[in-house]
């Protein structure tokens, strides 16, 4: 949708009904799947699959949007004139009294995570048919929480106005609560409180740091503030120390990182690769789109500031996987150490920085959903996680040894695989932003980047080599053919991304140029 050049009036276009789709589908969806009767609930699981593939079909429309010109990628009807102007562009008034516009966009930076959300979502759907966890609710709940969540997430990877976005990050927090808290482990309830405690929190500094630039700036449409041109410097460092702290909650940063492992131990499989493939994506992205397009003084004030806490969760995140004996629990602590890749390369302020970081974004979802699918399947079958009593699996089920040992070795950065580029160029970038700190940081995230070998190649020695114990001596090797279904297209792209990084960086070199006050 954009404005009519003689009259101002908006213009529908195809590809922008179809933006506004993305969002109506799965909510939608949602409705319908929450109101079948209780005797329909594997037809209802269905349903909700069929929701979730139809919005993971509509991700793809901005693709395919406008004619392609110069790149991959070009802008759907009129060329813009602004820089960061999205691909798709629905702007619309929403409480005119206030000044606030519902509007959304997609561009080179949020494309990826709308993929990613909806092949996901679609992938735990499908899976939810046939394996619903054991002691909670329906399994029709289950699944329409999952596709309110995807209206939560592609929410907010869609929104360019700073009100809206805070609405749709917040949509996310009673689901992920009900999922944790209905379908989890033994502690599941404690687990999901320290959830919302913690999100609470960062919510109430999001929401400060949202009217402060409302009120400072006398709009809240995002493309407008990138710059901040109308915003002091003591009000872009307050800014951005705000949302900071906000987002480091939600991606979660070391050292508010504490509610992430016992969220990830107690919440069901589906919960698990939904929380690390995509909400933990809301924190990282924000501080790009955000943070730092809204507060660019602010970021550089803060800039060395996050730069160390970066290194000290790479490796922090890989000491504490060290020391763990719980399969889920390093699976949880190891995306403490990739975000903290993803957060050096946000930090350096360099447009090689932050495609390094939108790559570990991408990458971490599809390695470390894998990895949550696949530990989920191990404890399911086994009936713990501990890895004491899982040895010797490959003896028993060498298909899925060998499936976790492609996610492992993924996960830790080989080259050829999705977790090599993110990694290796955030320590590039770091490099190349020069001076002793930033060396001194490049070094530090390196070393962290091989003790992340270390403990990823120790899981695997005690995990598929060794005695086989009792406890995965019954374990079933046959893998089903749904989990076959939701493994398949992740292992696909983790080889595709590995090999061809721009299936994710393709589009995003001018609207990051933009984002930090460069010119095309």
């Amino acid at each position: 949708m954009y404005r009519d050049h003689l009259t101002g009036q908006p213009t529908w276009t195809a590809a922008s009904v179809l933006l506004v789709a993305l969002l109506v589908v799965p909510a939608l969806g949602a409705a319908v799947v929450a109101v079948f009767p209780a005797r329909r609930d594997r037809q209802a699981r269905i349903v909700a699959t069929g929701f979730a593939a139809v919005t993971f079909v509509l991700s793809l429309v901005p693709f395919f949007a406008g004619e392609r010109a110069g790149g991959w990628f070009a802008y759907g009807g009129p060329r813009p004139t602004v820089p960061l102007m999205p691909w798709v562009n629905v702007d619309l008034p929403w409480v005119p009294a206030l000044g606030l516009r519902f509007h959304l966009g997609v561009d080179g930076i949020s494309y990826p995570l709308v993929v990613l959300t909806g092949l996901l979502t679609l992938l735990c759907c499908a899976y939810t048919v046939r394996k619903v966890p054991k002691g909670g609710g329906p399994g029709r709940t289950l699944s329409a929480l999952l596709l309110i969540l995807e209206v939560g997430v592609l929410g907010t990877f869609l929104s360019l106005d700073l009100i809206l976005f805070f609405v749709f990050f917040e949509v996310v927090l009673l689901p992920m609560y009900a999922v944790i808290a209905g379908w989890g482990g033994s502690e599941r309830r404690a687990a999901a409180r320290k959830f919302v405690l913690y999100t609470l929190f960062g919510s109430v500094l999001l929401l400060l740091g949202v009217v402060l630039v409302v009120t400072k700036a006398g709009t809240g449409d995002l493309i407008t503030l990138t710059g901040a041109s109308g915003l002091t410097r003591t009000t872009q460092c307050v800014v951005f120390a705000l949302l900071a702290v906000a987002f480091a909650v939600k991606a979660p940063l070391w050292p508010l990182h504490t509610w992430l492992p016992d969220a990830h131990t107690e919440a069901p499989t589906v919960g698990s690769v939904i929380l690390a493939g995509v909400l933990l994506k809301m924190g990282t992205y924000g501080l790009i789109r955000v943070g730092v397009g809204v507060a660019p003084l602010g970021a550089e004030w803060a800039a060395p500031a996050l730069g160390i806490l970066a290194a000290i969760a790479i490796l922090a995140g890989s000491l504490i996987c060290l020391r763990q004996r719980d399969l889920k629990r390093l699976i949880a602590y190891s995306s403490v150490g990739h975000m903290g890749f993803v957060l050096l390369g946000i930090a350096t302020l360099t447009v090689t920085g932050l495609q390094a970081a939108l790559l570990g974004n991408v990458a971490h979802g599809l390695i470390t959903g894998l990895l949550f699918f696949l530990a989920g399947t191990i404890k399911d079958r086994a009936g713990t996680g501990s890895l004491d009593q899982l040895s010797g699996l490959r003896e028993t089920a060498p298909r899925l040894a060998g499936l976790f040992g492609f996610a492992a070795i993924a996960s830790l950065g080989l080259p050829g695989l999705a977790g090599f580029w993110g990694e290796a160029f955030a320590v590039v970038a770091a490099v190349r932003r020069g001076g002793p700190l930033w060396l001194t940081l490049a070094i530090l995230a390196a070393v962290g980047g091989a003790l992340t070998a270390a403990y990823f190649l120790r899981l695997l020695r005690r995990l598929t080599h060794g005695p086989t114990t009792p406890t995965v001596h019954s374990l079933r090797p046959s893998i089903a053919a749904v989990e076959w279904f939701a493994w398949t297209p992740l292992i696909l792209l983790t080889l595709a991304v590995g090999v061809i990084p721009a299936l994710v960086l393709a589009g995003t070199a001018l609207p990051l140029t933009t984002l930090l006050g460069g010119h095309p």
